[in-house]
């Protein structure tokens, strides 16, 4: 075999090197059944059941190895490929498209005034001072909406600024907005939502696309089985039909008959919706018995 057969006949993924992304990006992975040996200082490694190589890099260059074709595909977080889409001059990076959402890693990028800053609409940052990370989205946000504003591009501590009087307000990621609270901002507005998503190139061969598809398979069985329990429990035959509407998430449940019971059957399915403990309760109250619920491990339709 050719050496650029060879390398035509695995793919190469790009990853965050540290942090939140990376950690979730290989545990992902690994629930597909891909295992990789890899240790602290290095930046390149592959696997040894599956065609796939992993890069690791920073995250923001993450769609210039996508887009250059270094790496077919990448995992990385919708908010880093929109802002280099905005800012970059690479042209190439226009056409890296999102292909699956992962549902790790999500966030938005929020404007955050001061307590006592009244804001009513994003013309109420008309002639303000603004600090981000984000330069694109927020030029892109304030030019939808018709806002003049001085943007100051900071790298880090970004929610510092109002409070040492570099900005009236901010633009920058948030979770759980405890650390916009400890520096005395509150969220005014969301401006983009963002979640982790698996990119890919333009630069991809057929051999590297039956490869993508093969992961794609294994990545939505890991989330679908994630997203769902499996059910068990005992039904009156009488009340079939009303047990069958309370289960969240499941059209076509298994029905089994109970051996020596003509009175009950029992009743398998799969939900892809939590199920909680007053689903269970319902389940109860409408005369069900010896209920189960259980995670699932893989999954595939």
């Amino acid at each position: 075999m050719s050496d650029e057969l060879k390398k035509e006949s695995r793919l190469k993924l790009a990853v965050q090197k540290s942090g939140r992304l990376a950690d979730d990006s290989r545990t992902l992975l690994e629930k597909c059944g891909i295992r990789f040996t890899k240790s602290k200082d290095q930046l390149f490694c592959t696997a040894q059941d599956f065609p796939l190589d992993l890069f690791f890099v920073r995250d923001d260059d993450i769609p210039a190895f996508v887009a250059s074709g270094v790496c077919q595909i990448g995992i990385v977080g919708q908010n880093v490929l929109s802002e280099e889409k905005i800012l970059s001059k690479n042209k190439k990076l226009q056409d890296v498209d999102e292909v699956f959402p992962l549902g790790f890693g999500k966030c938005r990028l929020s404007i955050a005034t001061p307590y006592g800053f009244e804001y009513e609409s994003a013309q109420s940052l008309q002639g303000k001072v603004i600090a981000t990370s984000y330069e694109g989205l927020l030029s892109e946000f304030l030019m939808l909406n018709n806002v003049e504003a001085e943007i100051v591009d900071m790298r880090g501590a970004v929610e510092i600024a109002p409070r040492v009087g570099m900005a009236d307000a901010i633009c920058d990621l948030v979770s759980t907005g405890a650390t916009l609270a400890v520096n005395g901002l509150q969220e005014a507005e969301v401006i983009f939502k963002s979640q982790s998503v698996l990119i890919k190139g333009a630069d991809v061969s057929d051999a590297q696309q039956r490869i993508l598809d093969r992961l794609l398979m294994r990545i939505r069985g890991v989330l679908q089985a994630e997203n769902s329990k499996y059910i068990m429990f005992h039904a009156p035959i009488q009340s079939l039909d009303e047990l069958r509407n309370v289960i969240p998430g499941s059209d076509a449940p298994t029905v089994l008959e109970l051996q020596g019971r003509t009175d009950k059957v029992a009743v398998h399915a799969v939900c892809n919706e939590d199920v909680f403990w007053d689903t269970m309760e319902d389940l109860r109250s409408k005369g069900a018995t010896d209920i189960l619920v259980v995670p699932i491990e893989k999954m595939l339709e």
